[in-house]
Formats: structure tokens, sequence, C-alpha cells
């Protein structure tokens, strides 16, 4: 397994509220924009039996299942994508009692991952260099995230 990217930033978040503003993945295209809908069973709130099926902007879907649920530290996800098998891994690290710092991880494997690996980060990374900032915006702006 290799990894294809890595990207850190801080939100100004206590750690449990934007692990509850995440772990409502229903809600990512508000800032994430390459994803038109994401269906997650059993609705609601992330955990540790959770599968869906994100549907991009482009057509494109993607299933993933989650391998590793740590409530509060992070979670990871397994998907496909041509011949590789991709995972996710979200962390969540408290900087200050009102500050999270938040790890996305990102590897691959299988047939190919060198080459294919390698698109799939370049394409990946303009979609997080845009989604990024307005989680970000989104975060810091609604305040505890109790909702």
């Amino acid at each position: 397994m290799i990894t294809l990217l890595r990207r850190e930033f801080a939100v100004d978040l206590p750690l449990e509220n934007a692990w509850r503003h995440l772990a409502r993945v229903e809600r990512w295209p508000s800032w994430a924009k390459h994803i038109k809908r994401i269906d997650v069973q059993p609705p609601g709130e992330l955990g540790f039996k959770s599968a869906g099926l994100i549907r991009l902007s482009n057509g494109v879907k993607s299933a993933f299942t989650m391998t590793e649920f740590n409530p509060g530290r992070n979670w990871k996800w397994v998907g496909g994508f041509l011949w590789l098998t991709v995972h996710y891994d979200h962390r969540f690290e408290q900087v200050t009692p009102q500050q999270t710092k938040l790890v996305w991880i990102i590897e691959g494997e299988g047939f190919g991952v060198t080459v294919f690996g390698r698109m799939f980060a370049k394409i990946y990374d303009k979609n997080l260099a845009m989604a990024i900032p307005a989680l970000i915006a989104e975060m810091n702006g609604r305040g505890d995230q109790t909702a």
C-alpha cells in the first residue's frame, strides 16, 4: 500500500463537534462540490457498520465500507477506483479545547497503483483544493455544530 495524498488542516471547533460535523457524510455536498450525493446505511451519523455510495458530480459512483472506527480519533473506509483499492483515513486531533486538526490520508493498493494511483491522486487533489477551504469556512462559521 502506498500513500497517495495527505492533507492536514485545523478548524475552530472542539474535537467532539468537528467529529459530529464530519460524521454526517450525507451533508458533505454542502462543502465538497465534486460530490452530488452520499447515501449511507444505516442512515445518520457514521458508525462501525457504515457503508455507502458516493455519487460524484461527474456521474462516477464509488461504494465504500468502513474498515476502522474509533470514535473521536479516526475512521477509515475503503472503496474502489479502476483496479485500485483506495483507503481513506479521517483523523481528528485536539489542538486546543476549541480547535481540532484534521488529517486525511489516502492510500492505494492494487494493480497499477503507481500509475493509476498517481492519476487518482492528481484528480482528488484538485477536488480537495476547493473542498477543504469550503469545509473550514463552514465549520468555523457554524458555531458548535450540535444541530
